[in-house]
Order: C-alpha cells, then structure tokens, then sequence
C-alpha cells in the first residue's frame, strides 16, 4: 500500500499516484527502475541520494554539468513494485535541491 506524507500536496499526490499506476499497467513486477536525478554539485547531497539506494545492487553513473553547478544521477536498479518505485521518489524528495526527472 503506497503511503503519502501529511506534508505532500494535492498536486504532488496526483502525480505519485498516476506514476504508480502507469508503471503497474505497463511493467511486470519486480523490474529493473532507471531512476534519473539532478542536484547541486555537492559531496554531501550526491551522498545522500547514492545511500538511498545502498544495499539494493543499484548501478549509479553519475555526471557534472559542463559548468559544474549540478551533477545528474542515474541509478539503474531491481525494484519489487510500483509502490517500491514511488516510495523511493519520496524518500529522496526531502533532499534540498533534488530534481527527478
């Protein structure tokens, strides 16, 4: 069961909803997940998105911006369900400055 928290809004809950969907109609599950992120080049937030995947077998790539300002993350990894996927989404969302893409 997917579980939102009391600080997402409408819009955001919207969007977490119709992706969960989207992947349960068109993927059979467990799959692999290509997860794609941007944030600031900063040690400490590449870290922290890197450690949400930690122990998951994920492969990450990652690369800087030509100017240096921002580092885009790829992690290919084996996710149960769609519930898995979105839960994800959710727990690196609290990263400042993170944008998934």
């Amino acid at each position: 069961m997917l579980l939102f928290f009391n600080w997402m809004d409408k819009k955001t809950e919207e969007f977490y909803i119709r992706l969960r969907e989207e992947l349960n109609n068109t993927s059979t599950w467990p799959n692999e997940y290509l997860y794609k992120f941007i944030v600031p080049t900063d040690a400490k937030k590449i870290e922290e998105v890197e450690n949400a995947f930690d122990n998951l077998g994920a492969v990450i790539q990652t690369t800087q911006s030509k100017t240096g300002k921002y580092t885009s993350i790829s992690i290919n990894v084996m996710m149960e369900n769609p519930d898995s996927v979105v839960e994800k989404y959710i727990e690196v969302s609290t990263i400042e400055g993170i944008i998934s893409l």
